[in-house]
């Protein structure tokens, strides 16, 4: 390491470009690192959690996709911003890493994202038939990069938190070995638990939500 960044050589020509300190929400102490030469040349950053999981053979990681609706403004049309502080809560007790992807709207983006919700709004569709009506995939996620970024920081084998089967897939796919899968908290009100009845029904997501027992999910 030169002051303070790490020139760190990967298979895949990936390389950490800066291990940044930080204090962040509820005072947590994380290291924010960013990558030089991946694949898709967005600015992803891990913040890397110490603790006794870091270092372990097989550290507990969450692929957090970019929700600036949920995650800054805790919209409650979703269950990302409760995931989000889930993981870091979880993380900075625990130790782990989170890879916080470019990724918004499940990789259409935001303003894809804000045409799709106002069909949820006045159509009544849900999020994988509003996709489709304005001409974008259910998921346009491909956590190739999410590969890249752990193999830069040296993990080939990780406990995923995670609730998404293919993001399961994906990294074993990319070579990833995942030694588990770690089901997040469930964040479920009356303006997101059709979003996440579709999650369960049309992309296989592992939600239990037998435990809502408000007057909306009777």
């Amino acid at each position: 390491m030169t002051n303070g960044v790490f020139i760190t050589d990967s298979t895949n020509g990936v390389r950490i470009r800066a291990d940044v300190p930080l204090t962040i929400r509820n005072g947590y102490q994380v290291r924010v690192v960013s990558f030089s030469g991946l694949s898709d040349q967005l600015e992803h950053v891990a913040l890397v959690f110490d603790g006794d999981s870091e270092s372990s053979d097989a550290p507990l990681v969450r692929l957090h996709s970019q929700c600036l609706t949920g995650d800054v403004f805790g919209s409650t049309r979703c269950d990302c911003g409760g995931q989000l502080q889930d993981a870091m809560d979880r993380m900075a007790q625990d130790g782990g890493i989170l890879l916080y992807l470019i990724q918004e709207g499940r990789g259409i983006g935001l303003y894809n994202k804000l045409d799709a919700y106002k069909l949820q709004i006045e159509e009544g569709m849900d999020t994988y038939e509003a996709n489709q009506h304005i001409g974008q995939p259910d998921d346009a996620r491909d956590y190739k990069v999410a590969s890249e970024m752990l193999g830069a920081l040296g993990i080939s084998a990780l406990k995923l938190l995670s609730n998404n089967p293919d993001k399961v897939d994906q990294l074993v796919n990319y070579g990833m070995k995942v030694v588990a899968r770690v089901p997040t908290e469930v964040h479920v009100n009356a303006d997101n638990v059709n979003y996440l009845e579709a999650k369960i029904k049309k992309s296989g997501h592992d939600i239990d939500l037998s435990g809502a027992c408000c007057s909306w999910h009777e």
